[in-house]
């Protein structure tokens, strides 16, 4: 049980992260843009480093070669003047020295070969943050897309609740009249008693009227 529970917290937790990843996609593609072009410039740093430690070290081995020469052409005149412990010891000299460069041209070499591959490192890392920065980009450009779709969708919504408020409306407003339903059915029930029977054959001209008009109130006021 305990082996079972485990699995579904490292699950919850996973789905968790999946979905804080989610909310912050755009964020945190920025920041792996910003991390990846830390270690690009660190990378350049690097390379400008042994580019110009190369430098030096063919400075160095440059000077060693005109040394060489010189004291080779020394020599010879020593020798050709019988002065042969000057020759032996410019001999000596010249031992070293080509020993030297040696050592030195190995180091020249290896510099190369490690400046090659890093700058190649370089310029592929240039161009992967070149990519990324053109893939975030169409991220957030998708992301504002999905953002107004939810605003639309939102808006929608609002215009279906607008909708049915309005029918509402228009079944309320197109209720009958509850006053004048009580009207016509006082008519009707009138009818069917016939308790206005002398009203109506008194407007028929059949008897006297039952109710006094304005007509009469005229009449009786021009007497």
């Amino acid at each position: 049980m305990i082996s079972t529970f485990r699995t579904l917290f490292v699950g919850a937790n996973a789905r968790a992260e999946d979905r804080l990843r989610d909310v912050y996609a755009i964020e945190l593609i920025d920041q792996k843009i910003r991390e990846t072009e830390a270690q690009v410039q660190a990378a350049k740093s690097t390379l400008a480093s042994l580019i110009q430690r190369r430098r030096s070290e063919q400075k160095l081995l440059d000077m060693l070669g005109t040394r060489i020469a010189s004291l080779t052409d020394r020599a010879r005149a020593a020798l050709v003047a019988g002065r042969n412990e000057m020759a032996n010891e410019a001999a000596n000299a010249i031992a070293e020295m080509e020993n030297e460069t040696v050592v030195r041209q190995a180091t020249l070499d290896r510099l190369d070969t490690q400046a090659t591959r890093l700058r190649a490192s370089v310029e592929k890392g240039h161009r992967r943050v070149i990519d990324l920065k053109q893939g975030a980009l169409q991220a957030k450009a998708i992301r504002r897309e999905h953002t107004m779709q939810a605003g639309l969708n939102t808006t929608l919504k609002g215009m279906s609740a607008a909708d049915e408020a309005q029918d509402l409306i228009n079944k309320v407003i197109g209720k009958d009249d509850p006053l004048e339903q009580a009207e016509i059915l006082a008519d009707i029930n009138a009818g069917l008693d016939h308790s206005n029977l002398e009203d109506r054959m008194a407007d028929a001209g059949f008897g006297a009227a039952t109710k006094v008009t304005a007509r009469d109130v005229l009449d009786r006021l021009k007497d």
